[in-house]
């Protein structure tokens, strides 16, 4: 039997936004900076730690191996981006210093790749805060994963930037499920194939993620898990309670619990999900406990052993090094938090200092709070789900900011308040703000999509031509100076570099046509499964996955 057409034309409109947001990611990581991205260096160096069988210290007993100290070097790591929020008058500018010749750059072996351990009850406080590799603060599953990809490649003993390329394309490789995973949950809660095609386009409205997916850092594990962790909720939540689900669903919890402590906060909605779900009492109070066991034999005992070891959940990677200060009070700890948050959500690209207007991000932010606030109150279909998905993304933003209060008190400073800290929660958002379009464009919501996935196309767009500016053309510069200089930084040739360009552009192109025939051909038939204000609850599983 043939597939219906409709089914065929949602699967190529799915796979065109898929393949924009991958090749959004892929043009990120070659046009980054070599080590421009939040902790790059210490990401890079835990990884070949690994690698090289290095073992994972204490925290606070890492230290950064010659192998990436050398990296740094060549890669300029001390100067000022001509994007820049403000100049620093005594620091050099980025685009003064010329790259280093492809055959001149550093080859990482193992002879170079490890640091000499730190002796036994030597502290490290002494030291430059870029000498210590504060990575080991962490669960090691990312850094293991990525180490045997290097060396499943090849790629172990190779040029630095070929070494950085390679695990920029790895992380992308962890982002492409992501918008799968939101279309999925979005299908299943909705039954709506116009719903499913917004969730998948939201991470492209959201170019730092981009950029944070394309560099190398455990968040990108981290999202994964989140966007797997949020897929199988939506599959409690219509009803199923068997215990392979569960199992999964521990397996997901404790894969992002064996990465980072930000996977913890996914827990209020896993016990959200089961306590709403349909069925009885004592099947999702099993489900809750395997699902619980599942995840701390896999990554939660961490945590557990952190506890009853060393005494803290955490421990501190890099000792505290900011003089005690006075703090200006509880409004501007809010004020400069939530702005630092929101900000870096959405597009605070390289180390944070290349900061897109104020404008877009609030404007950005205010309309995501809007959409999940209409998803929440005028779907009654949906309510219960939606306002167990919120719970992640709520949780996430309340514990960065918490987690941040006790060092404002004693230093007057917000640090560690990055909206990458989030990114566990861009699926649920992404399911919760296409359930709010719903609601918002009624039946209409089929012949939004193209305008919806085109609008999504032009600000990943505009997120990477914001890029290009801030990291490569200087004050008087050109363009054709600015692509030279990216070449010239980049592993890659200029032909392929506009290659990429080419490619990107076709893609989003095509999913935007793609998604405007599926439009045409669907909109009548789709129109009686957007769930509605008044309709009665959508029948659980409907559409089935995406």
């Amino acid at each position: 039997m043939r597939d219906d057409p409709a089914e065929v034309a949602y699967r190529r409109g799915l796979a065109l936004i898929t393949a924009s947001v991958m090749l959004t990611g892929v043009l990120w990581a070659v046009l980054a900076p070599p080590f421009r991205a939040p902790d790059e260096p210490q990401h890079v160096n835990s990884v070949l730690r690994l690698a090289y069988g290095g073992g994972w210290p204490a925290a606070g007993e890492a230290l950064v191996g010659p192998a990436v100290d050398a990296a740094r070097e060549q890669a300029e790591l001390e100067t000022d981006l001509p994007g820049r929020h403000f100049d620093r008058e005594d620091v050099p500018q980025f685009v003064a210093v010329p790259p280093v010749p492809d055959g001149d750059r550093f080859v990482v072996d193992a002879g170079n790749a490890l640091a000499d351990p730190v002796p036994a009850g030597t502290s490290t406080r002494h030291l430059p805060e870029d000498a210590v590799d504060q990575m080991t603060q962490h669960p090691p599953l990312y850094y293991a994963v990525a180490a045997l990809v290097l060396r499943g490649t090849g790629m172990a003993e190779a040029r630095w930037d070929h070494q950085l390329l390679a695990l920029r394309l790895f992380d992308v490789a962890l982002l492409v499920p992501v918008p799968l995973l939101a279309a999925a949950a979005a299908r299943r809660l909705s039954g709506s194939r116009p719903v499913a095609l917004v969730a998948a386009s939201f991470t492209l409205f959201v170019p730092q993620a981009g950029h944070i997916m394309g560099s190398v850092t455990n968040d990108a594990l981290v999202t994964l898990s989140g966007a797997a962790i949020t897929y199988l909720c939506v599959v409690v939540l219509g009803g199923d309670l068997r215990a392979r689900t569960a199992a999964w669903l521990g397996i997901a919890l404790g894969v992002g619990l064996l990465t980072k402590v930000m996977v913890v906060f996914a827990l209020p909605m896993v016990a959200a999900a089961y306590l709403v779900a349909s069925g009885s009492r004592a099947r999702r109070l099993r489900g809750t406990l395997l699902a619980g066991a599942v995840a701390l034999a896999v990554g939660g005992w961490w945590w557990l052993r952190n506890l009853l070891v060393l005494g803290t959940v955490q421990p501190v990677g890099i000792p505290d090094r900011f003089a005690a200060g006075e703090p200006a009070g509880l409004w501007y700890f809010l004020r400069t938090g939530v702005t630092q948050l929101t900000r870096s959500f959405f597009g605070n690209f390289g180390w944070l200092e290349l900061r897109i207007p104020d404008a877009v991000f609030w404007t950005a932010a205010v309309t995501i709070g809007a959409l999940a606030a209409i998803a929440l109150v005028r779907l009654t279909a949906t309510r219960r789900a939606v306002a167990v998905l919120l719970l992640l993304p709520a949780a996430l933003w309340l514990a960065v900011l918490a987690n941040a209060w006790p060092g404002y008190q004693e230093t007057g400073l917000v640090i560690a308040v990055q909206g990458r800290y989030l990114f566990a929660g861009l699926a649920a958002l992404s399911v919760t703000t296409a359930l709010g379009a719903a609601a918002l464009f009624g039946p209409r919501i089929g012949r939004a999509v193209p305008w919806i996935v085109g609008a999504a196309c032009a600000a990943a767009a505009s997120g990477l031509t914001f890029g290009f500016w801030g990291f490569y053309q200087g004050p008087t510069s050109t363009v054709a100076d600015a692509a030279a200089r990216w070449a010239g930084w980049s592993p890659l040739t200029g032909p392929q570099l506009a290659a990429l360009v080419v490619l990107l552009v076709l893609a989003a192109v095509a999913a935007v046509l793609s998604c405007g025939l599926f439009a045409r051909s669907t909109a009548l038939a789709e129109t009686t499964a957007v769930p509605q204000a008044s309709a009665a609850t959508t029948a659980a599983g409907t559409g089935s996955s995406a």
